[in-house]
């Protein structure tokens, strides 16, 4: 979810339509999340604006397989805090302050056409311990010019749906104009967008009709099973 001239870079690099929390629906219909392959979500003040219902319809579009990128303070937005299980909570400072991004896993996907490191000349900064399940994998650690580091490019799987978490985009600084954040987040939609394959199941179905013939016999108390 962007908004008013931090996405505007995003619209420039291609990345639309932009949803907001003041659309119907707050931009998110189900026909939008069918048709979208990857939702990319940067929030600051208004997490809580966002409605229960859809959080929920988010949280299944990815475990069915879209992709989603979550942009800097989109940590604590409510489908980041339910697709880690965790408070994610952090440190933060703003003192414009230098940032180096190390590229920690150069052959990832996410880092085709970095360098060993690009730097920042004023951002915000996030420092550990940030709350959050140990990555699936790393791409990026930040080092900020106060001392403090954080892990700054994290990858999860959540059903068939990837999640790229990528720490830079403070309000204040003109972040979404650096090429190289341009490239990183370029390189994440490819990276998590929604791929085919075979349908995630989000219940828990009883399948009375086995595949193969089973040769006990088991009586079966249903009621232990009704809620």
């Amino acid at each position: 979810m962007d908004a008013g001239r931090r996405a505007q870079p995003l619209r420039q690099a291609g990345q639309i339509p932009t949803p907001t929390s003041q659309d119907p629906e707050q931009g998110l219909t189900e026909k939008v999340l069918a048709d979208t392959d990857v939702l990319t979500w940067w929030g600051h003040m208004a997490h809580g604006q966002v409605k229960d219902e859809i959080v929920e319809r988010v949280h299944k579009c990815v475990l069915n397989g879209m992709g989603l990128i979550v942009m800097h303070s989109g940590h604590y937005s409510k489908i980041f805090k339910k697709l880690m299980g965790t408070g994610c909570g952090l440190k933060w400072r703003e003192a414009a302050e230098k940032e180096r991004l190390w590229c920690v896993n150069p052959g990832h996907p996410i880092a085709d056409g970095l360098g060993e490191y690009f730097e920042l000349p004023h951002t915000e900064m996030y420092g550990e311990l940030f709350d959050i399940p140990q990555p699936d994998e790393l791409v990026f650690i930040s080092w900020f010019e106060g001392g403090e580091v954080f892990r700054s490019g994290c990858c999860w799987t959540r059903g068939k749906g990837k999640v790229f978490y990528f720490r830079p985009g403070h309000e204040t600084f003109p972040i979404y104009y650096d090429p190289n954040i341009r490239k990183v987040l370029a390189n994440g939609v490819k990276y998590v967008a929604r791929r085919a394959g075979s349908p995630y199941s989000l219940n828990a179905p009883n399948i009375k009709d086995p595949l193969s013939p089973i040769a006990a016999e088991h009586e079966v108390d249903e009621s232990l099973h009704k809620h």
